[in-house]
This record gives structure tokens, C-alpha cells and sequence, in this order.
């Protein structure tokens, strides 16, 4: 592989590692923040010829950028390559519509909350905190996106997007299949380390256990996320396919994942912005 090449791995791979986003103190910024923040966006993608970006309200499917590409192949036909979560979902629709707040403006304390109920036992924090960062942890009742990135690269799966990417293939097509879950404190709720557990299908490495009772996914095409795109453009195409139903999850098998996992996961990642200008999105109203 020559210089070049790595160079172009190298840019690649630290774009896609702007969606972990920054760790952040839990300040809570105003409305004039993020709307500055929408402006900057817009201001530095106008006319640039960014495709399609994500996150989205799944609700509202117009979208008026020029953008198009080929869409990724089904997941069950391509690679697994990272697995990792978002505090908060960063999407919008489904069950998950309660709009957390602003929060810090550099993606913690935001996004998206589970719009169903839960019981005072799943509530019951019982002193727990899971994968706890310089942004704090996860508790019962947090709700989180998660994130299984798919590329049609021959790679090995792990640690962030840069996994996703190889020598022979830098620009492969890439597809996540989101999940959001709620945490909840109840040994009967789905186990994490079960729904994350990688292995080989068809020559494939796969997520074996990927919920297939969560509703019809909402595919659209868009981008890689997090907060580090607040106000930029992400470079990168994305074909999205996101599930309306919210599983419940037990805490305690999140924390367990935190612990022992393939691709050095920690802790959940703060959420981007949701994507409003209709310029930025793409139309799936068809």
C-alpha cells in the first residue's frame, strides 16, 4: 500500500471517528445555541454538494437534496464491521419522540427519549451507573441507539468506523441497522451481550441477534453522525435502516458489554444534531 493510499485510509478513518463525538461537561446550552449551530450548517454545506445527512425526523420523509447513490446491499449481504451506541437516540419517530433538551451542545444530554412507560422496579437504579464517562453514565430508564455498521470491504470487525474501511477498498458501501433500546433494571429485559454477539453466516461476519420484532425499518439514504458534524457536513454515504419499536434491555448486560467487548467500546456517544433543512435530507416519501 503506498503513501498515498494510506493517507486516504488514514483522512478516512479519522472523519468516520468524528461521530464518536466529544465528551462534554453537563451545561445546558439554549435554543439560540443550537440554532446558531443549524445556521452554521447550513451556512458551510450551502452550495458545497453534500449528499444527504442523517440524523432524521422519520416522520417527515421530503427532502429536497440532489444527492443520490446506490443503496447498500441487505445487511445479511455484507460484513459487520463495528458495533456502538448513542446516549439518547439521535433519530426521531417510532417510540422515541420525547425530546430530551439541548443539552450541552456537544451532543450529551440530548436526542431522543422513549415515549412509552416504564414500572418503578425497571426504574429502580438501585445505585447502578454502566459505562460511565467524563459525561457520566447510563442509568434504568436512559434510552440509547444503537448502531450495527455494515461495509461490503473484507475486514475484520472492531474498534470504531475506521474498522468499516480496508487497504484494497476505501470507499466500500456502508449500512446501519439502528436499534434503540431502553435500559431498564430487570434480569427478564433482552440481554446486551446477546444482541451484540458477532459470528460468521455465509462466509459474513454478522450480529447474530438483531431484533427482527421491532417493526418495519425506515430505510433512507444520509450519513455517518455524531456530534462532530453539528455544524458541517459528513462526507460520507450512508444507507440507513432504522426500526420504529423500542426493546427493552437489561442494564446490567449493557454494562457487562462496556466491559468485555470487540470493539473497545466504553461508553454511549453523544448524539448530532437532528438534520432539519430540508436541502440536507434526502426524500423517501415514495
Amino acid at each position: 500500500m503506498n503513501k498515498r493510499a494510506l493517507s486516504n485510509v488514514v483522512t478516512i478513518a479519522a472523519i468516520l471517528a468524528l461521530s464518536g463525538g466529544v465528551q462534554a461537561a453537563s451545561k445546558v446550552v439554549s435554543d439560540a445555541v443550537i440554532a446558531q449551530q443549524r445556521a452554521n450548517l447550513a451556512s458551510s454545506t450551502d452550495g458545497a454538494g453534500f449528499g444527504p445527512q442523517s440524523p432524521r425526523d422519520l416522520d417527515i420523509p421530503l427532502g429536497t437534496n440532489q444527492r443520490t447513490f446506490e443503496a447498500a446491499p441487505e445487511y445479511t449481504d455484507m460484513n459487520l464491521c463495528n458495533i456502538h451506541m448513542h446516549e439518547g437516540a439521535e433519530h426521531k419517530g417510532g417510540e422515541f419522540t420525547n425530546y430530551a433538551g439541548n443539552g450541552d451542545g456537544k451532543g450529551y444530554g440530548t436526542g431522543f427519549l422513549y415515549s412509552g412507560s416504564l414500572n418503578d422496579a425497571e426504574l429502580a437504579d438501585d445505585g447502578m451507573n454502566v459505562g460511565e464517562g467524563d459525561h457520566g453514565g447510563l442509568e434504568p430508564g436512559d434510552t440509547i441507539e444503537v448502531h450495527y455498521v455494515h461495509t461490503t470491504a473484507q475486514i475484520q470487525p472492531g474498534p470504531t468506523l475506521g474498522a468499516c474501511l480496508s487497504e484494497s477498498i476505501v470507499n466500500p458501501q456502508l449500512r446501519v441497522e439502528t436499534q434503540v433500546y431502553v435500559v431498564v433494571n430487570d434480569d427478564a429485559a433482552l440481554d446486551f451481550m446477546e444482541l451484540t454477539k458477532v459470528g460468521m453466516v455465509d462466509g459474513k461476519h454478522q450480529a447474530l441477534n438483531i431484533p427482527t420484532d421491532t417493526g418495519t425499518p425506515i430505510q433512507y439514504d444520509g450519513s455517518t453522525t455524531g456530534p462532530g458534524y453539528n455544524e458541517k457536513g459528513s462526507p460520507l454515504q450512508v444507507s440507513w435502516s432504522v426500526r420504529p419499536l423500542v426493546a427493552k434491555v437489561n442494564i446490567k448486560t449493557v454494562g457487562a458489554w462496556f466491559g468485555n467487548n470487540p470493539f473497545d467500546e466504553k461508553y454511549a456517544h453523544g448524539v448530532r444534531n437532528l438534520v432539519t433543512n430540508p436541502s440536507l435530507l434526502s426524500d423517501i416519501s415514495n
